[in-house]
């Protein structure tokens, strides 16, 4: 469990639960609140990711965990998936944030950095040196919070709609 304490509550972090199941899908929508690039329809990524999320509740696998950050009544502030990835140019794995999402309520209360240092320590006891996440270039709000907890771009991937 990893715990950091902000000016207004404790947050503590937890593997999900299969009790965590509705909450952590109810948030899943906000993966998309920042507005999607046009090609990338808000549902249908929401949709894709309750599916991946539902499974990996429902069957957890060892290369992947799910936290819960939660406060010090035990209220849920926001969940955080890891994943193990491979690599591309030295084959080796790694670990690899899929989702981190916080509930309105928690923003800005140290739930997401809580998160965030989970799944660093998750990816670190499997002797992981790398840790790496995905982020929609429109997606400024989110881009300022990895960079501020020291992460930087890596490659930056194009797309073009083919009409």
């Amino acid at each position: 469990m990893t715990e950091t304490t902000d000016t207004t509550r404790a947050v503590r972090v937890r593997a999900a639960l299969a009790a965590d199941r509705e909450f952590i899908l109810a948030l899943v929508h906000r993966l998309a609140e920042f507005g999607p690039p046009p090609w990338h329809d808000a549902e249908v990524m929401t949709t894709a990711e309750q599916a991946v999320i539902a499974d990996a509740l429902a069957s957890p696998k060892g290369d992947e965990a799910i936290f819960v950050a939660e406060d010090d009544a035990g209220s849920p502030l926001g969940f955080a998936h890891a994943v193990t990835h491979t690599d591309y140019f030295t084959r080796e794995p790694h670990g690899h944030v899929s989702a981190l999402v916080v509930a309105p309520a928690a923003e800005r209360a140290g739930a997401g950095r809580a998160l965030m240092r989970a799944c660093e320590d998750w990816s670190r006891t499997r002797g992981y040196a790398l840790v790496t996440l995905n982020v929609f270039a429109v997606n400024t709000r989110a881009i300022n919070f990895y960079e501020r907890l020291g992460y930087a771009p890596d490659t930056y991937r194009y797309a073009k709609r083919l009409g």
